[in-house]
Parts: C-alpha cells; structure tokens; sequence
C-alpha cells in the first residue's frame, strides 16, 4: 500500500501496464503525471513541443507495437483534437491511453472545459477515476482494454483526484511485450479511400462498447434508499457520498459510452433521481436524452466552479452551516510575478508607452494586473503573436498605439512560431516580444526546445531562438537583457517606432529566477527616499509603501538584489547593502 496522487497513480498504472513510451506538454493540473511516469525504470518519456504533436507521436508508437502513455490539461485537449479525432478511425496496435486533466474553478486555466464531449465527439471511450486508486486501476486495466476494442482510451481526471493523496495498491509490472508492426495501409492510411470503410469498423465498434457498458466493472450502484437517487462521476461522487449518505448512488467510471439500460433500471428504482455534475450538463443531457426523467433540484446547483459537499446540501433543501471562506481581516494576496522576475522590466515600459499588448500564457500573464497593468488580450497558446497581427490589420489605415505581442520561450515553441510564420508570410508589422525565461516556467521549470532541458536529462539539442527566428525571414531581431531597464526601454521605442512599419522581434533573454534560487544583496530604501511611488509601481512584493508617509521599504527577506528597483528611483533612494558573503548569497 502506497500514498500516491492521482496523478502519481496513472503514471504507474500505465507502467505497470507495460508502457514504456510517455509523451506529454506540460500543463497544470496534469504535469506531475509524465514527471512521475519519467522516474519508472525502462521508459522513455519526453516534453513534445505541444499537444497535437505529443499524441500524433503516441499514434506512432503505439502503431509500432508500443504501449504508451501521452498527457495534458483540458485545453491541450483542444490542440490535440485533430489527430485524436482520427487515432479513433485507425485504431492502436500496442495499448494507447490519454489522459486529459480538466480544471472546474479555473485554478490554472483560462477557461472550464468538459473534455466529456471530447470523449462523445470523437468516439473514444472514457474512464472517470474517483481517487487515486481508481486512477491506478483504471490506467492499469485500459490498455488491455484499449487493445481489446482497437481504439484509444481516456482517463479523465480534475484538480480533486491529480492532486489529493489516497491509498493505492501497487503491483509489478506485467512484462507486456511489443507488438510486431505489420504494413496494414487500410488501417493506417487515413485517405478517404481507406477511411471510409475505417469508419465502418468505428461503427462497429461502438456497438461493441456499448454492450460492454453494461457489464463494466468501473460503474457501480450502491443502494441506501428508494427516495433519492443520484447519478455522477469522478471526484463528485466523494462529495456526494459525504453530503447525502441516505441517498442511493449510481458511480459512473465509464463515462462514454453510458449503460443504457443500467441506468434506466437505477432509475426505476428510486422515486427521484438526479445527476450532480461539475460545471457541466454532460451526463445531464445524455441522461435526459435516453428518456430518464430527471427530477429538479429544491434549490440551485452551481454551473460553473467545484462543487462542495456543502453546494450539494444546500442544492438538496439542506441547511448549511454558517461559514465564511475567508476570514475579513486577512489581507488579499494576488498573485504577482516573483522578486527578480526577468519579466517585470518588459511589462513596466510597455505601460509607459501605453501600447497594445496582446498576451500569450504562462507565468508573464500576470503582467496584466495592477500595477503593471500592461496586457490587453490572453486566449490561449501562441494567439498573441497571431492577435498582434490581427490588430495591425485592422488598424492599418487609423492613428493607433503601438501593437506589442508578449510571448514566453516554451509558448513560442508550442504554437507562436506557426503565428509568425503567418505574420511573415504575409509581410505584417508590429513588434514580438519573445520572454525567454529558460525553461517552461509556470507549470514548474519543465526543459523546452528553447533552453535544450529534456524531460529525462538525455543530452539534447539547444535552438537556437534568435537564429530560428531569423531563418524565418525576420530583419530586426534584437537580444536584450531584460533586467536592463535602459536597455529595455531602448529597444522597445525603436520597435515601435522607427520600425513601427516593419515586423521587429525582440528576445528578452534572462533565465528564471527560480532555476538557480540564487540571490545577491539585498536592496534597502535610504532617508532620500521622496514618496514618490515610482518603485512601488513595478509591482514587486518586496517593495511596500507605508500608507501615511508614502515613504517606500524594502523586505530583505524577499528582496533577491536584481537591482531592477533601483534603475527607477531619480533619487538614488534605494542602495544595495555591502556584499559580506564569498558565495555570493546561495540559498
């Protein structure tokens, strides 16, 4: 018996499975999963550039005879649509499984999505893990699954079960051996000529699963009464069974296809039956679709956010206890970009010249809240680059401000460097800002094609950023340090303005600085200070500002001695303290 994640627990349900290929792009709240499955002796795991490219590679291996294991968050999902849609056309050869980590209550995302209906749309089946020891067991059992149906599977899982610690049992590996791969054009070979009969066999298959989920072993019904029934799925039913410990419960694990006929008989059994879902009406709507009727809930259940054993009650006619989830005297802490962040200096000036920035994900979006206050559009991987082209376009004939696209170095790699080809092509203008941090920050300092780190520290190949954005046919590409407030400021009014008619990238190179967690001196205010407020405006949270005096401190706890403070201050008010140290500070 293990204490083991959800997360930890599908990268070693997929080893003992056999697995031995992992491929993935990092993204919360999924990473930890190809990290863990990476540390497993015998497998190769990598970062892929991105989600699409990470499941067409598991496509690949798993047509060669592989059992392999790819991974990403809901969104990644998204990216990965195109191949997904098709690997369900040509079948596995060696067992493939996909998970796709949804995040209800947008903890590290910029939107809800239900990957249920990608499951739907693309015809794949779908496991829904309730804890970590379903997340084991279910992985574990899918590839054997997925071989038997000749069709991918994936695990679901949400915020709840990746990241919560329960007990699982752990087996050894079974000692799976690869499959031989045989030239088979028709399965392969995705040209309508072939596809068509392929979807014959989808067909077919589907029937196949259909009959399976009525016998599945993952979905269970746990009888307590004949008054309520309650029909839902992953981390939800933990919630359900601590809110309503009369009523009967029919756990879905199998989430596509659903029992038919198991759930109309559940149904039948109960004088009520409703479905709890998260920021959903997935298992709603197809429940309703095969004739259930659903009973209303006495008060309303949220549609959007986690649910709560609380929200439950409360949906039910319950009483809740009073309760606040913050107490008012707690200061609020919004998130901000870290003391020293290479990042800061870029979105300072880019407020101070009031231009139009088009951002991108990852940790640098923070550069939109106060008080840099610096970006105006966030979507999704690489849109800043094909936004920023999309505002020069439609600005082309009108006085406008200067249209900057904000992108990080493993986000560029991802999906920007197709958006500028774009750009390139069809000879825009503007001015993008490539953030390169050295890693692939946000999700926890994954290695990227950028900075040349791989998943399992294999040697590897370093690009060269600035030289591949010149053999894109890009003219003006600059290298700036961005903790050079000058610097940065210079090369940004050039952009801007005596290049405003060109395409002009600008590489701001510094790594992270949480890669070497080093820090110098720190940084103290001394008695020139004049209240003006200008430090305070970088938004560093080792920088306070008394709220009578307006005079300026400095925490040297969390001051880190970038010295970026210190290029802002006209009067020489911040000074850094004697360097008594022989190392440096290292801590």
């Amino acid at each position: 018996m293990q204490l083991m994640s959800g997360n930890e627990a599908i990268a070693r349900g997929a080893w003992e499975a056999g697995a031995t290929i992992g491929v993935a792009y990092p993204g919360t709240p999924s990473t930890e999963t190809m990290e863990s499955f990476a540390t497993y002796e015998g497998v190769y795991a990598e970062w892929c550039t991105n989600e699409k490219v990470a499941v067409e590679v598991g496509i690949g291996a798993s047509a060669a005879g592989a059992r392999v294991l790819s991974t990403m968050k809901h969104v990644g999902v998204n990216v990965a649509a195109d191949p997904l849609f098709t690997a369900a056309y040509t079948g596995v050869n060696g067992g493939y499984v996909i998970l796709a980590a949804d995040d209800p209550g947008m903890y590290s995302s910029q939107n809800e999505q239900d990957s249920h209906f990608y499951a739907l749309s693309a015809h794949i089946p779908m496991l829904d893990p309730a804890d970590a020891a379903e997340a084991l067991s279910f992985t574990r059992d899918a590839y054997g699954l997925s071989e038997q149906f000749d069709v991918p599977f994936m695990i679901r899982s949400t915020v709840r079960v990746s990241h919560t610690k329960t007990p699982v049992e752990v087996q050894e590996p079974i000692g799976y051996e690869p499959k031989e791969y045989v030239k088979d054009a028709p399965k392969w070979v995705m040209m309508p000529a072939y596809a068509k009969p392929r979807r014959k066999v989808q067909l077919d298959r589907i029937a196949a699963l259909e009959a399976w989920a009525e016998e599945c072993p993952y979905n269970r019904v746990e009888m307590k009464g004949a008054d309520i029934g309650v029909i839902c799925c992953g981390a939800v039913y933990q919630h359900v069974v601590d809110a309503l410990p009369d009523a009967s419960v029919f756990k879905l694990g199998l989430t596509w296809p659903l029992p038919r006929k198991a759930l109309a008989d559940f149904a039948e059994s109960v004088e009520q039956v409703f479905v709890v879902e998260e920021g959903s009406d997935y298992l709603t709507s197809l429940v309703s679709a095969q004739g259930i009727q659903l009973s209303e809930f006495p008060c309303t259940l949220p549609r959007d956010g986690e649910l709560s054993p609380g929200l439950i009650k409360y949906a039910f006619g319950q009483a809740v206890p009073e309760h606040i989830d913050v107490p008012n005297d707690v200061p609020r802490r919004p998130p901000a970009l870290c003391p020293g962040c290479p990042h800061r200096l870029v979105f300072k000036e880019l407020s101070k010249i009031r231009a139009i920035v088009t951002g991108d994900i990852g940790c640098y979006t923070l550069g939109a809240l106060p008080p840099l206050a610096a970006m105006d559009t966030c979507v999704d991987m690489g849109a800043s680059v094909s936004m920023s082209h999309g505002f020069e376009l439609a600005l082309a004939n009108r006085e406008h401000k200067p249209v900057v696209a904000v992108i990080g170095d493993s986000t560029f790699g991802h999906s920007g460097l197709s958006s500028l080809i774009t750009t390139v092509y069809n000879k825009g203008a503007g001015t993008v800002c490539i953030l390169d941090n050295r890693t692939t920050a946000m999700t926890g300092r994954q290695g990227n094609p950028f900075n040349g780190v791989t998943l399992q520290n294999r040697e590897s190949r370093e690009l060269d950023l600035v030289g591949v954005v010149k053999a894109l046919g890009v003219e003006n590409v600059s290298l700036v340090d961005p903790h050079d407030a000058e610097a940065v400021r210079e090369a940004l009014k050039t952009a801007t303005t005596t290049q405003a008619d060109e395409l002009s990238v600008i590489v701001f190179k510094a790594p992270c600085v949480l890669l070497h967690r080093q820090r110098k001196p720190h940084y103290f205010v001394n008695a020139d200070c004049r209240s003006c407020g200008v430090c305070a405006t970088l938004g560093c949270p080792a920088i306070s500002k008394d709220a009578e005096t307006g005079l300026a401190s400095i925490d040297p706890a969390l001051c880190i001695g970038c010295g970026q403070c210190a290029q802002y201050c006209k009067f020489s008010a911040i000074e850094q303290v004697a360097d008594t140290s022989t190392n440096g500070g290292a801590r």
